[in-house]
């Protein structure tokens, strides 16, 4: 059975963003080409079921590149509370998750993530999600409404 390679790019949760009043990371204004989980399950259904290009490796990204001031910025946007974006240094980034109760791993993984997002890592335009779902991805200010909850 051919296999096809699928790599995601990050993904953020702006309902736990809410709760802390801020959102924290050390991404600086590294640009991130996330999509949503559902983006993710459709590219995959077409991956195991033939529709996408055997043994061929697709880095899934969404369209629209974001940083996490933007993401900020969208969830404060559609809550109406000020929700900004605090970069920290990694080492700070990392001690405020272990802080939060994070296992020392996670911790550790997560901030040097975000280092890697300030230096380009999770920045792709190839738009090789799209092309494979036959659409555009899904919009970050309707990634944000829903992962809000929030009615249309």
């Amino acid at each position: 059975m051919p296999v096809n390679k699928i790599c995601n790019h990050f993904e953020q949760n702006p309902k736990s963003d809410r709760l802390l009043g801020a959102l924290y990371g050390s991404a600086g204004n590294g640009r991130i080409s996330s999509a949503a989980r559902a983006d993710y399950a459709d590219a995959a259904v077409k991956a195991l079921t033939g529709a996408a290009q055997p043994g061929r490796t697709y880095e899934l990204a969404g369209d629209v590149a974001f940083t996490l001031t933007d993401l900020a910025a969208e969830i404060s946007r559609q809550t109406g509370k000020d929700t900004p974006y605090r970069d920290l240094p990694e080492a700070d980034y990392r001690a405020a998750l272990l802080g939060a109760g994070l296992p020392a791993w996670l911790a550790g993984g997560l901030a040097s993530w975000d280092v890697g997002a300030s230096q380009g890592a999770l920045f792709d335009d190839s738009r090789q999600l799209s092309k494979l779902l036959g659409r555009a991805t899904t919009p970050l200010a309707e990634s944000v409404r829903q992962a809000l909850a929030l009615p249309r």
